[in-house]
């Protein structure tokens, strides 16, 4: 049995040590064989890193590392490049001088490798001159690799005085290939984000981007069929429906969705215990911050419609919630259609992992609840499986209690049903149930509705001014609308219409009322 690659990223030391290989050369063949710079995005930790060590070795003809895959018998091996490879991924940079040591330190060892040398002491003038000698040197022309080329921008979105600074270092590295285009065979980069042309990228008109590209999909994450041809024996004993649930599901509009291998193989290394192994490598503070910041109505994740100019920027200056969501591997393709000649993408939660942790640390970036957080999810599923609505009201009670009065100094949340909402959508969530925003009847919509195992419960969530007198009127509007009527006579299903009414001053619920149709 074949080893598991577990934190490894050079193809070299994965092949020495009997570690699994998931071929991926068929799509480095077909990235290689044109002249071109090319541009993907992959969240953290999808393998990027491997890829490009792999791109590297071919064009650098190592042919023995490559026996038995696709790419062995179709390359050129007698042909060999001058190789100049940028990896950021190391350490975190925190000014435009940290910046520029690790450039000039990373064009040393380039330098080096090369066996070139250079005078120029400005960071563009001297990457330009190993260019130009690696050119006239080997008599090929240079294919430049970079790895994770915005972690250094990444790493300081929190202060986006420093965020620019970084980001206006690193365009002044990548304004050289566009004056290099003559000397230059192939141009890959990859990393998180897809950074704007204009702000980083200027004048590098040529980078194409594969990121959403039907063909390159499955570039990198293990398909279905990987995992059988490459770890049958690994997962011999264990759930595929399981496994497909927690870690399958990221999409770029290819035919078929992948897993994230990190995922796959700490679950394989830890003997088929489901955790969120991936999630955790990278709490995505910044982000639940900006949601919050924005009092983003998170019942919205489980519909978002976007065009692919929403999917394929971004930048300091602006950024979207949504485009950093998809593009840090939180949110993923479902579907597309056109529309009037322009292709519109659905987008979803990718899986149970993903569903589970976000929504988790939304919990606490929209609630600031901290102990009191794992207790109302476990009562709540708990409550859900069982139909126990009125122990269901007095533990939604008792979390909106428990919320920080800072919560809501210098903002008007409180005010909001959206701010109810979210934060009852981020618990639903969280416990892996199915929840329905605004759910449409030929009546009106539902402000959400639940459904969880045997029992499906539609909401309707009022805040009020006064103290509430006399019948509850949410629950009064889903009756009068008969918002549960498209959900009778399910077989072996319960359903449950509940109104919920917050008060502004006291910010908790005040009314809850409910009927049950067995």
């Amino acid at each position: 049995m074949k080893k598991l690659p577990l934190g490894i990223s050079t193809l070299s030391k994965l092949l020495e040590n009997n570690c699994i290989y998931v071929d991926k050369t068929e799509y480095a063949y077909h990235l290689t064989t044109q002249p071109g710079a090319f541009f993907l995005s992959r969240p953290r930790r999808f393998g990027k890193s491997l890829f490009v060590d792999t791109l590297k070795e071919i064009f650098e003809g190592n042919q023995k590392l490559f026996e038995g895959l696709f790419i062995y018998d179709k390359w050129d091996w007698n042909k060999k490049y001058p190789v100049i490879k940028f990896d950021f991924a190391e350490g975190i940079l925190k000014s435009g001088k940290d910046l520029n040591e690790k450039i000039h330190e990373i064009l040393l060892f380039n330098e080096k490798n090369l066996g070139v040398t250079t005078v120029n002491k400005s960071i563009s003038g001297r990457f330009a001159e190993i260019i130009k000698g690696a050119r006239e040197k080997y008599g090929e022309r240079v294919v430049v690799l970079v790895d994770e080329y915005d972690k250094p921008i990444l790493d300081n979105i929190g202060d986006l005085s420093i965020a620019k600074e970084l980001r206006d270092g690193l365009k002044n590295v990548y304004s050289v290939l566009k004056s290099q285009d003559a000397n230059l065979q192939f141009i890959f980069m990859t990393g998180v984000t897809k950074f704007s042309k204009v702000n980083l990228f200027s004048g590098l008109n040529q980078l194409s981007d594969i990121t959403i590209d039907d063909w390159f999909s499955s570039i990198c994450g293990y398909t279905d069929i990987d995992l059988v041809q490459y770890f049958s024996e690994h997962l011999s004993g264990s759930s595929p429906e399981e496994v497909r649930n927690w870690y399958n599901g990221y999409n770029w509009t290819g035919s078929e969705s992948v897993y994230n291998p990190y995922d796959i193989l700490l679950f394989l290394s830890k003997k088929f215990s489901f955790q969120n192994y991936w999630f955790e490598t990278g709490t995505p503070t910044f982000l639940i911050e900006l949601f919050r910041k924005h009092q983003y109505f998170l019942p919205n994740l489980e519909n978002i419609q976007v065009t692919r100019e929403v999917l394929g920027a971004f930048d300091v200056d602006y950024i979207d919630p949504i485009a950093l969501l998809f593009q840090s591997g939180y949110l993923t393709i479902k579907d597309t259609y056109i529309d009037d000649q322009e292709q519109i993408f659905n987008l979803k939660i990718p899986n149970r992992e993903v569903r589970q942790a976000l929504n988790s640390q939304f919990i606490s970036g929209y609630a600031g609840l901290t102990s009191l957080k794992l207790d109302s999810r476990l009562q709540m599923k708990k409550e859900l499986s069982t139909g126990n609505i009125t122990s269901l009201i007095k533990t939604i009670k008792g979390l909106f209690a428990g919320i920080p009065w800072r919560n809501f100094t210098n903002n008007d949340l409180a005010n909001f049903e959206g701010y109810y909402a979210s934060v009852l959508y981020a618990f639903f969530a969280s416990i892996n149930a199915q929840v329905i925003p605004e759910d449409i009847t030929n009546h009106g919509q539902a402000d959400m509705t639940i459904i969880f195992r045997n029992h499906i419960y539609v909401m309707e969530i009022k805040v009020v001014d006064k103290l509430p007198e006399g019948n509850n009127a949410a629950l009064q509007q889903i009756i009068q609308r008969n918002y549960g009527e498209k959900y009778r006579n399910r077989e072996g299903m319960t359903v449950h219409e509940v109104g919920l009414v917050f008060n502004k001053t006291e910010r908790n619920l005040v009314q809850a009322d409910f009927l049950t149709t067995p």
